[in-house]
């Protein structure tokens, strides 16, 4: 089963509900070599299941003293589908490594994925 690193929406019950039809049980981490800063979301869609008009964004760093906090949650491959809708262009999904050692699919700024 797909692990799901959070920092962001995604952790929200709310949306959760809406993206998943289920609360997600999860643990928390730290994703390594990452900085956060926001992004604006235009998508009404979004909007409306976020509540925000902001959403939180991390890009690639490389430098292992950048943390950044979140949940990773384990979901099946269709969540993971489900969750890949519910993102918008800004954000692509990418694999990463947690303070805890699991490897974890997360969303990033796309400007700034790592290669």
């Amino acid at each position: 089963m797909p692990l799901l690193f959070s920092y962001g929406t995604l952790q929200q019950e709310d949306v959760q509900r809406a993206t998943f039809g289920r609360l997600l049980q999860g643990q928390p981490d730290q994703l390594v070599g990452y900085g956060r800063t926001m992004v604006p979301i235009d998508d009404p869609e979004v909007v409306k299941t976020s509540g925000k008009t902001h959403h939180p964004i991390i890009a690639f760093s490389g430098n292992d003293a950048d943390r950044v906090d979140g949940t990773v949650f384990e979901i099946t491959d269709a969540e993971l589908a489900q969750a890949d809708a519910y993102e918008v262009a800004a954000y692509k999904r990418v694999a990463a490594d947690t303070a805890a050692g699991q490897t974890v699919w997360v969303y990033v700024d796309a400007r700034f994925a790592p290669a």
